[in-house]
């Protein structure tokens, strides 16, 4: 299947959930489940070729800027890139997890605020325009914290597409490239 042109209807759909309420963002878990079942499923990157909502963003915003773009850097395609974002990506897990925990343990307040790569705070407050009662604090603080990573990294993807090519986040998207290198170890067993 081709990536459907209208599945970036999903991304803003999940953006525009957590202004409703920030606990709508545990759903972007199913984005970072779904790729590894099918790819465990298929022996190929059927998340990444046809089902990955931001892929579906990113090729729409890039035709913005498609005539003036960039050509993908080399070292985003063979190049240490994808690595560094790998790093990001699993560090950013680790902060999420030990916070949430410290949190659930009660070591640490939630913090109820968005963060921009997963350190620098955001200087607004998500309005939430439902508000869930007797939600324990660990969930509230999962919940912004993995909105920020979401939001991060897409807000990296789209930049990307705005300067190089559409899908330049695609490159050294921390799921593509592990699929990659799923695919790449099961074909030399």
């Amino acid at each position: 299947m081709k990536n459907n042109q209208f599945l970036f209807l999903l991304v803003l759909t999940y953006f525009a959930l957590g202004f409703v309420n920030i606990h709508f963002a545990i759903l972007g878990l199913v984005c970072m489940m779904l790729p590894f079942i099918l790819l465990f499923r298929n022996r190929k990157k059927t998340w990444c070729q046809g089902y990955c909502p931001r892929a579906s963003l990113l090729s729409t915003t890039g035709k913005l800027t498609s005539k003036f773009s960039l050509k993908t850097p080399a070292f985003f395609i063979k190049g240490k890139m994808k690595w560094i974002m790998i790093i990001y990506f699993g560090i950013s897990l680790i902060f999420i997890t030990m916070s949430t925990i410290r949190v659930g343990l009660g070591f640490s307040p939630a913090l109820e605020y968005l963060r921009f790569l997963i350190v620098i705070p955001l200087p607004f407050e998500m309005p939430q325009l439902i508000i869930f009662e007797r939600l324990p604090a660990w969930l509230t603080h999962l919940s912004y914290r993995f909105y920020s990573m979401m939001l991060t990294t897409t807000f990296i993807g789209v930049i990307l597409s705005l300067v190089y090519k559409p899908r330049t986040w695609c490159t050294i998207c921390p799921i593509s490239t592990i699929s990659s290198e799923y695919i790449k170890y099961t074909r030399d067993l």
